[in-house]
């Protein structure tokens, strides 16, 4: 019987590699890709998706596990995509999590389309994320057996014909376990760190990196509160976050937060707390995980940025005269005021455990 062929996208740490051994131990004939990533000049060893050590490690596991690895170079691709479109989210006055982009046309396209080219029939990833279809076929996505390292979030942006070719083998076992399997695998990456930080920043504070490579974002410019009156200036809107209350250099008996970002106006709009909550939002470029759009207002969980405890809301799809796809715009309308709600970050829809789909904050 011919073994199913699997590509399993490796990084060099303990979840990707304990996803190609998990693979190879169900009967997968298992290949590991690792893509190269664009980094500036002279931080190729903090590029913490594709350092030197860590193709070493992924190399190391897959001649451990005996199966062949290749290296696919993705710099331009990457540079053109999702470097750009972290510096064009900041430059609309945004803040963009390039993750999604990278999942949609870099991993779950360029990646993909390179596994399939090889012949393989699935592509695997290390995300805490479960796989499941239904009666129908339909494929859906749950969120992980462990919520605290749950990836769905970043995922809402795969449709079906993505999905049909995607396996995630880790998303069944808490992280404890995975290094467990780690150790009793005998890989190397056992012990790993987990890393959290944007790749391409290597470590660095994102404003030094917006500095070098477009420095007009950082133009300074008023900060007014939310009746239009200036108190102050900003150095910059790309320099501050909603929410944020230190670092304004504005005197206030009371305490005062960005409450949000005009970017026509190059104004940082600031208040009091009782100013910082969002009842509502509208979302944008909305990918509905089943492939169809609901029709009707329905109840749900909302997260609004990866880190965030999800709340309950109202969703209700917009009709989008300038799009052939039935509503790619949704209103959301939570139940109580929502801190920290962001352009620029997604706003992703579940049921219980079920992921529905999300789309991006405006």
């Amino acid at each position: 019987m011919t073994k199913q062929k699997v590509v399993v996208a490796m990084s060099g740490g303990v979840d990707s590699s304990v996803a190609a051994a998990l693979l190879k131990q169900q009967g997968y004939d298992v290949t590991g890709m690792m893509l190269r990533l664009w980094s500036e000049p002279g931080k190729e060893e903090s590029n913490r998706c594709c350092t030197p050590d860590s193709m070493s490690q992924a190399r190391r596991v897959a001649a451990l596990l005996d199966i062949p690895f290749y290296v696919v170079d993705a710099k331009n691709v990457f540079k053109e995509t999702v470097v750009q479109y972290f510096l064009d989210g900041y430059a609309r006055g945004e803040t963009p999590n390039p993750c999604l982009i990278c999942n949609r046309k870099i991993r779950w396209r360029f990646l993909l389309d390179h596994a399939l080219a090889l012949g393989a029939e699935f592509m695997a990833t290390g995300h805490y994320v479960r796989r499941m279809k239904d009666e129908g076929e339909r494929i859906n996505l749950f969120r992980a057996i462990d919520h605290a390292k749950d990836q769905s979030y970043v995922l809402h942006v795969l449709k079906q014909e993505q999905l049909a070719h995607a396996l995630f083998p880790v998303g069944e076992y808490p992280k404890p376990e995975i290094r467990r399997l780690a150790a009793e695998f005998g890989l190397p990456t056992a012990s790993r760190a987990d890393s959290q930080d944007l790749c391409f920043l290597a470590g660095e504070d994102y404003r030094n990196f917006l500095q070098r490579h477009t420095p007009k974002i950082l133009t300074p410019g008023d900060i007014v509160t939310t009746d239009g009156k200036v108190v102050g200036q900003h150095n910059g809107l790309a320099n501050y976050t909603i929410g944020q209350r230190k670092g304004l250099g504005v005197f206030s008996p009371d305490p005062l937060y960005v409450i949000t970002k005009n970017a026509a106006q190059n104004t940082l709009v600031i208040g009091a707390a009782d100013e910082l909550g969002f009842s509502e939002l509208t979302a944008h470029d909305v990918n509905w995980i089943s492939g169809e759009a609901p029709k009707e207002p329905f109840r749900a969980l909302v997260k609004i940025r990866y880190s965030a405890k999800e709340v309950e809301a109202w969703v209700s799809p917009l009709e989008d005269e300038s799009s052939p796809e039935r509503s790619r715009r949704v209103s959301v309308k939570f139940d109580h005021p929502v801190r920290d709600v962001t352009a620029g970050q997604a706003a992703v829809f579940y049921q219980d455990e079920l992921m529905l789909g999300g789309g991006i904050i405006q």
